[in-house]
Parts: C-alpha cells; sequence; structure tokens
C-alpha cells in the first residue's frame, strides 16, 4: 500500500517528467535551420562600417556602402558593394567598347563584385567564397573568408584576413 507521503513524492516527480518533457518538446520546436540553410538567401546590406583601431570606435566605410549578397544553396555565391547613390549618375557606360569617358572609369571603381562558389564551416561560422570571377582581374580565383553570425534576421558577417578585419558587414534578409 502506497502511503500518503509516497504518493505525493510519485505526483511531484511526474510534474517534473512532464515539465521537462514540454521544456524539450518546446525547444525542439524552434528554428534549428543549420547555417548554411540559413545562409540561403538574397542579403540587402544593411551597414558596412570600419573600426578605428586607435580610438575602438566603429564608423560607417566610405560614407556608407550599399549592395547585394546572394546564396542560393547550391554552394554559389553572388556579392556586390557600391557606395551610395551609385546608380544616381548621368554618365554613360558603352557595353563591351573601350571608348568610355576617363569620368565614366573613375565612377565604375565605386562598385565591387564577384561571383563564385561557397563553403561553411559550421564549427568555426566561417563561410568562404572562392572567386570565379571579379570586378577586380587580380582576384580571380582568390578565397574570402568570412566570420558570420546570426542576429534575428540580420546576417553580421566579419572578414578574416587581416587587410579587411576592421570591417563588419550587415545584412538584412530580402522578402
Amino acid at each position: 500500500m502506497i502511503t500518503k507521503f509516497e504518493n505525493l513524492k510519485i505526483k511531484k516527480n511526474l510534474k517534473v517528467i512532464v515539465s521537462a518533457g514540454i521544456l524539450a518538446l518546446l525547444f525542439s520546436c524552434q528554428n534549428n535551420e543549420s547555417k548554411p540553410q540559413k545562409l540561403k538567401a538574397l542579403w540587402k546590406l544593411e551597414s558596412m562600417k570600419v573600426r578605428d583601431t586607435a580610438t575602438n570606435t566603429w564608423s560607417h566605410y566610405k560614407d556608407g556602402m550599399d549592395g547585394y549578397l546572394l546564396y542560393d544553396g547550391n554552394g554559389h555565391v553572388a556579392l556586390h558593394l557600391y557606395e551610395k547613390g551609385y546608380e544616381n549618375t548621368g554618365l554613360k557606360f558603352p557595353n563591351f567598347n573601350d571608348t568610355i569617358s576617363l569620368e565614366a572609369l573613375k565612377h565604375i571603381t565605386k562598385s565591387y563584385y564577384y561571383m563564385g562558389n561557397y563553403k561553411v564551416s559550421e564549427k568555426d561560422s566561417i563561410v568562404s567564397h572562392y572567386k570565379l570571377s571579379h570586378s577586380n582581374p587580380s582576384e580571380f580565383g582568390l578565397t574570402a573568408e568570412r566570420r558570420f553570425y546570426f542576429n534575428g534576421d540580420t546576417l553580421v558577417m566579419q572578414p578574416v584576413e587581416r587587410k579587411n578585419a576592421n570591417l563588419k558587414l550587415k545584412w538584412l534578409k530580402v522578402g
């Protein structure tokens, strides 16, 4: 025969077990999407900042940048960065023609883009971009590594390579 004390103890243990089960169920229902799956999207640049190492303060890179980053989920990446207002120009740009003005050539240097393949190291939270083509011919075939994390729907990236390590890019998911 179970005593009143043992009955209370059993009920208490059952409550703990049921509560633990409910918590486990709630946590399993959260978005446990893998990092590569979360990357798969079109991202719009929210901000690109540079850290002044002397004062440890952040400011907008080149007074502000715009751009897009695309991860297609099949291992392909496309990036286009450009100075704010880049698209607002009266300059004419003939395609595949060597008669472009010096002013137009200077304007084009305010745009940076590449396409390539990417691979994610979930353990290190680093995405590697293998550049198949690039707006700068000397960067064809090079790799860029970006440490990344998610803050809600914001993708935050910082270059791993020393020359760009003081940059921080924040991207918002489009759509």
